[in-house]
């Protein structure tokens, strides 16, 4: 795709984007297909050769939206909803344009910086003491994590270095092998 086709795909998808935003409560909420549905509606293979724009925009109709929950209807009240606005939409093209892996701070400063200040942020507006942002100087400062799954393997590394840390306080002579093998942790099937 050369950027000419770039921009006319992209403003074609903006338009359907902003209609589907539109006119959400108009649809289904729930999908009514069957698992498996999708494979039939779909090449067995992948194309060797691409196709035109306008016939992948046809197949998010008829393949892909059926498919869907639309978690941003107003008719939908499962779970929790998701972040959305028409400025996230924008932020995201240009943060699929940049491309950036914000995995450190050599990799890609502004990237860093950036989520570092925002944090700080919302630390503000939610009322977080001082010390639980980056701007205090210490050792504090949040990240932003990929899924819910991401945050809880931090949150669970971070309350054992915090066991590990107090255990180690209490009893100096104990080994970390040995305070690991005394943590416990506590799940639910619910």
């Amino acid at each position: 795709m050369e950027a000419n086709q770039f921009k006319e795909f992209g403003k074609a998808m903006i338009d359907y984007t902003a209609e589907y935003l539109e006119n959400i409560r108009d649809r289904r909420v729930l999908p009514t297909v069957e698992p498996g549905y999708l494979r039939p509606l779909i090449p067995e293979n992948a194309p060797e050769k691409p196709e035109k724009w306008e016939d992948v925009l046809k197949d998010v109709e008829r393949v892909i939206m059926p498919g869907i929950t639309h978690w941003h209807s107003p008719r939908f009240h499962a779970y929790f909803p998701t972040a959305n606005s028409y400025p996230a939409i924008v932020a995201d093209i240009l943060s699929g344009a940049i491309a950036c892996i914000g995995f450190s701070w050599i990799a890609s400063p502004a990237c860093t910086e950036l989520e570092v200040v925002m944090l700080d942020w919302l630390g503000k507006a939610i009322g977080l003491p001082n010390e639980f942002l980056a701007c205090s100087g210490g050792k504090a400062g949040g990240v932003i994590q990929g899924t819910a799954s991401e945050a809880t393997l931090v949150a669970l590394l971070g309350a054992k270095a915090k066991a590990i840390t107090a255990a180690k306080k209490k009893n100096p002579e104990l080994k970390e092998s040995d305070i690991i093998a005394k943590l416990v942790g506590y799940t639910s099937s619910k």
